[in-house]
Order: C-alpha cells, then sequence, then structure tokens
C-alpha cells in the first residue's frame, strides 16, 4: 500500500509543479543581465531562498549547485533551468523554483519628469513610448505637450503627446534598453483682467492670444478684445489676436468702454 502511494505521487509531483509555476507577468519575462540582483526560492524550502546580485560575467552561485549562468535568460526561463538541476542532482525530488527580479540594472528605460511615477522601468519585451510612459504612471497635468526621447545612441527626438497618443506606429517608436524619456514641465504664460478665468496656464503648441483668450474662459461682460495689453520680458507688444503666446508672456485684459 505504501508503495502504491509512492509510486501515484512520484506522477503525479511533476503536473502538480508544472501548475505551481508562476504566471509570466513583467518580472519573469525580463531578460537576465549582469548587475540585476534577483532572488532565487523554491516553494516549502525557506533554507534555499538566495538573494544575490549576477556578476559582470553574466553567472551567480547558488546552494548545491554552484555557479551558473543567467545572463541571457528570462526569470521564468531561469527558474526552469535550476529547477532542471535541483532534480537532477537528488536535492529535491520535485522542486517548484521562483526567480523574482529585485533589482533591474542591466535592461530599463529611464523615465523623468512630469510623469506619475518616474524611475527605471524594466525592458522585458518591444515596448512603445506611449506604453513606457503609462507604465510610470502617466503624463501629469502640468506636463508640456511633448514628450523627449533620448536614444542610448545619443540622437534626441521630440515626440508631440497627442501625435504619439494618437498617431500611427511611426509616431510612436519603440525604446531600447538605456534609453531616456523626459516629460518637461510645461512652460507657463499669465492671463490677468476682465477674463473668466485669470491665473498662470500652461503654454500648449501653436497658442495664440486669440486661444489663450479661450483658454481663460473667455472674455467677461466687462472685457474688451481692443483693451488688451501683451508683455514679454517687461515690454509692450503689439496685441494681435493671432499673435503666438511665448513663454512666460503676460496677457492683461481691460475694461471696455461705454
Amino acid at each position: 500500500m505504501k508503495q502504491a502511494i509512492l509510486t501515484l505521487l512520484m506522477l503525479i509531483a511533476p503536473v502538480l509543479a508544472h501548475a505551481a509555476e508562476p504566471e509570466q507577468g513583467a518580472d519573469q519575462a525580463y531578460v537576465l543581465g549582469p548587475q540585476d540582483v534577483i532572488e532565487v526560492a523554491v516553494l516549502g524550502q525557506p533554507e534555499y531562498t538566495t538573494r544575490t546580485r549576477i556578476r559582470t560575467d553574466g553567472t551567480l552561485a547558488l546552494p548545491y549547485i554552484g555557479v551558473v549562468a543567467a545572463q541571457g535568460k528570462t526569470a521564468l526561463d531561469f527558474a526552469r533551468d535550476i529547477t532542471q538541476r535541483l532534480r537532477d542532482g537528488g536535492y529535491y525530488p520535485s522542486p517548484v523554483v521562483n526567480v523574482e527580479v529585485v533589482s533591474y540594472a542591466s535592461r530599463y528605460v529611464v523615465v523623468l519628469g512630469a510623469v506619475g511615477a518616474p524611475g527605471l522601468q524594466p525592458v522585458d519585451r518591444a515596448y512603445r513610448v506611449s506604453e513606457i510612459i503609462a507604465r510610470a504612471g502617466g503624463i501629469r497635468q502640468d506636463a508640456a505637450d511633448y514628450v523627449v526621447v533620448r536614444k542610448d545612441g545619443g540622437q534626441e527626438l521630440r515626440l508631440p503627446y497627442r501625435q504619439i497618443a494618437m498617431g500611427g506606429d511611426a509616431d510612436d517608436p519603440f525604446v531600447t534598453p538605456g534609453d531616456k524619456i523626459y516629460v518637461p514641465a510645461a512652460e507657463i504664460f499669465y492671463i490677468y483682467g476682465q477674463v473668466n478665468a485669470p491665473g498662470a496656464y500652461p503654454l500648449q503648441e501653436a497658442m495664440t492670444l486669440r486661444k489663450a483668450l479661450a483658454r481663460a474662459g473667455g472674455l467677461t461682460p466687462m472685457g474688451s478684445e481692443r483693451r488688451l495689453k501683451l508683455f514679454h520680458d517687461g515690454k509692450r507688444l503689439e496685441a494681435d489676436m493671432e499673435r503666438a503666446v511665448a513663454p512666460g508672456d503676460v496677457i492683461v485684459v481691460g475694461e471696455r468702454f461705454f
């Protein structure tokens, strides 16, 4: 009877181990490389849990099995490799191994500026700029209407955010490890006087005086376009309604005459 139970357990153990494998998420699909910090654990065997950094030659040392190569493997593939080695070595009959990436150091994109969560975004597959920004928490309300992408080779791209979001694939390029994405804060203009919502506003592309008035809620019943003044760097400029608004411009709307 005992032998029959042991035989049954040996038959179903591989099935249970396969069912217990972690789902392939971002960590599991990430391609490991030098300086990444990973944690290797065997389910139900706390003595085996090991947190270590991958060496510059792409290897690391693990209990029982010694030095193994990790570079170029996904976290999921590396877990399967360790599972096989532990089983073949007779250390555990049916180990369930999990590999978690604790610190990404070899394949990532840096996202900075006016996003929800600036920092490092791991690159575990082909991501477009819009996807990386979404993973970083999206664009903040005080952001400019464009994104700067500095490629690892030094090339710099300035991409209008609306074009990234609404355009085709050519308007939303892929990123590669080592790229930097910077979302600058919007430049500001100021509008005061007889408008419904005076204050400071982010400067959008192709902003004219007419659009600036609309952005500030339009004129009050007392306001007049003919009594509009425009100042740039302390100097008064001609206030043509189709004139482009520049960063730091101050617009003052005066009262109409009756």
